[in-house]
């Protein structure tokens, strides 16, 4: 029964080696993708509350940031030139920034997953003990 368990173990230790790995090979495709859907659903943006909407303004919202790489990127999309910024993009709550860039977030993607990461690692550290 020890040796069942030591050989899951082990399969588990290598299946997560493995994907570790793959996910080093492939970062650059990964980032790539991830930049090209995201600014693809920045394009789709809408306020009716869609999934990616929803998305697009739970990601801004968690992580302090506007656009793919900055506030920018909001103005090639058709919600902007009907309504200006979304709110999720405000530095403030209870903000409207419509055209304002000085209101809204300013950040980068690296700053993104640098937040991400840092925050996974915390989170995990705490719920351990």
């Amino acid at each position: 029964m020890l040796k069942l368990y030591a050989m899951f173990l082990t399969l588990i230790f290598l299946v997560e080696l493995v994907a570790a790995i793959v996910g080093f090979v492939f970062r650059h495709e990964i980032k790539n993708n991830f930049e090209n859907n995201y600014e693809k659903t920045i394009k789709q943006y809408n306020s009716t509350g869609d999934y990616r909407s929803a998305a697009v303004d739970k990601i801004q919202n968690t992580l302090h940031c506007c656009g793919v790489t900055d506030y920018r990127d909001w103005k090639n999309t058709n919600y902007y030139s009907e309504k200006g910024f979304p709110k999720s993009c405000c530095k403030l709550e209870n903000c409207s920034p419509q055209r304002d860039p000085d209101k809204v977030n300013n950040e980068l993607i690296g700053i993104f997953l640098a937040y991400c990461l840092s925050r996974a690692i915390t989170n995990n550290q705490y719920e351990i003990v």
